[in-house]
């Protein structure tokens, strides 16, 4: 028996010896984790960072937080990246269970009827089944018992396989979290738009009352015959222009209520609003940290790290499969031509155990693909590692540039606000005066009501890019 197991060892390190030598070689890449240390040439070693801030914090606004409560319930992406969480966390379960050995029961019926003239039925013929009787011609199997089988994980492929799994378990949840990151940052942006064209439509429909004012007085100026038919027409045509504005602008209101009903998974309904007014809103500060903060609060970066660490394991996995492997396999029943003779113990149990090693030797194609690939995929979860780390840095850079230039650019807008209203007072008295002609009043108007527009917009892409910056930062998911 010693010598047995010897002969069986000495052959599995032969075997093992053999396949060893044939496995490909392949060249891992290790993952360049390396970020400037601050953003824009900014000497700074700040670590504070909004990113902590839960949302809830960051967000003042009852109306907006009550969106974004909606759309956690109710989103319906949200919802389906719930269920592939549930679908990584069941693999892990069945990767689990492959490490247990697999026993089955099983219950089976048959029958035989050896030839006479055979061994098996010239045996029969001359046994007794029991005393003074025969085995029976057509001999009846009734069988029940327990099968087991179990791979020695020897190699820890399986071990490595459950690891992989894990790793694409919270690499799915961090998925989850980013989903809502980015679910969160629309919301706020869709709310802020939609009180930017609230604003928009306030400001065009006052408008409109001064442009019909303006327009009546034009009028009896013409009666006066101090102006022509020529300046009604423009003025006319200035008011009719605005008010086709006005209904653009409130198409452009219903699709952003619309595009909120989305997210918040609901039928069209009129969006609460804030009633704070939109130009005396303050955009939030936001603290950008340190680049390196970006690994730990990301949590798309942090999903690529753990995708990363799934495929390093994925290649141990596959570089098993070149390695023999060693199953062991038993039964244990009751077996009889009748069940009537179960009850005679020990006679009717019956038992095996086995164990074998099997490995590949030959043809191994497939296997060595399966590892080539492995391995590039390996690669490739560390470019994509790589790529995401530049993006999520390139993003805070854009939006911490952004914040900066939004607000110069809002404050000479500001200025320029003012100087064309007193353009506008001093048009109108040198219009009534004859002293300008109706085009300089009609353009100072114009001036005045598309920069007040554009005010308003650089507002809301102030409030945008903070919310974006906060995003960019990791901010959003807790």
């Amino acid at each position: 028996m010693h010598k047995r197991i010897k002969i069986f060892g000495l052959l599995s390190i032969i075997i093992l010896l053999f396949t060893s030598c044939n496995i490909p070689k392949v060249v891992q890449r290790a993952e360049n984790t390396t970020t400037p240390l601050t953003y824009n040439n900014k000497n700074s070693s700040d670590t504070i960072n909004t990113a902590t801030l839960s949302w809830r914090t960051f967000f003042a606004d009852s109306n907006l937080v009550h969106l974004i409560d909606t759309a956690l319930v109710y989103n319906q992406e949200l919802m389906k990246t719930l269920q592939e969480i549930e679908i990584a966390k069941n693999d892990v379960r069945r990767k689990k269970g492959a490490l247990l050995p697999s026993v089955n029961y099983g219950f089976d019926v048959d029958a035989d009827k050896p030839g006479r003239y055979t061994s098996q039925g010239a045996g029969d013929e001359a046994t007794n089944i029991t005393e003074n009787k025969k085995i029976p011609v057509i001999l009846p199997n009734v069988k029940l018992g327990l099968d087991m089988e179990w791979e020695i994980d020897i190699w820890k492929k399986l071990r490595n396989s459950k690891k992989a799994a894990i790793q694409r378990f919270l690499a799915s949840v961090e998925g989850k979290n980013f989903v809502l990151t980015n679910l969160i940052a629309e919301i706020a942006n869709s709310y802020y738009e939609l009180l930017a064209l609230d604003n928009q439509l306030e400001v065009i429909q006052k408008n409109i009352t001064i442009q019909k004012n303006a327009l009546d007085v034009v009028k009896l100026q013409k009666e006066a015959a101090r102006t022509t038919e020529l300046a009604v027409q423009k003025f006319e045509a200035e008011v009719y222009g605005t008010q086709s504005k006005e209904f653009e602008i409130l198409q452009q209101i219903r699709e952003t209520e619309n595009r909120i009903n989305l997210l918040t998974g609901r039928f069209p309904t009129t969006i609460p609003r804030t009633s704070e007014s939109f130009e005396t809103m303050v955009p939030m500060f936001v603290s950008e940290g340190i680049p390196a903060q970006l690994l730990q609060n990301r949590p798309d970066l942090k999903q690529a790290a753990l995708e990363l660490s799934a495929t390093k394991l994925d290649v141990k996995v596959a570089k098993a499969e070149f390695y023999p492997t060693l199953k062991i396999s038993a039964s244990l029943g009751l077996e009889a031509f009748n069940p009537a003779f179960w009850i005679k113990l020990p006679a009717s149990i019956f038992a095996n155990l086995a164990a074998g090693l099997l490995g590949p030797l030959f043809n191994r194609n497939a296997i060595t693909a399966e590892y080539l690939n492995a391995n590039a995929e390996q690669k490739k979860a560390v470019y994509n590692y790589e790529q995401h780390i530049l993006s999520a840095y390139l993003e805070v850079s854009t939006q911490l540039y952004a914040i900066d230039n939004l607000q110069k650019n809002y404050s000479y807008k500001s200025l320029q606000i003012g100087a064309l209203n007193k353009s506008i007072d001093i048009a109108n008295d040198l219009f009534k005066n004859a002293r300008a002609d109706y085009f300089e009043v009609l353009m100072t108007q114009r001036d005045a009501l598309e920069t007040k527009l554009e005010l308003i917009e650089t507002k809301k892409e102030q409030l945008n890019a903070v919310v974006n910056l906060y995003k960019s930062l990791g901010g959003g998911w807790h």
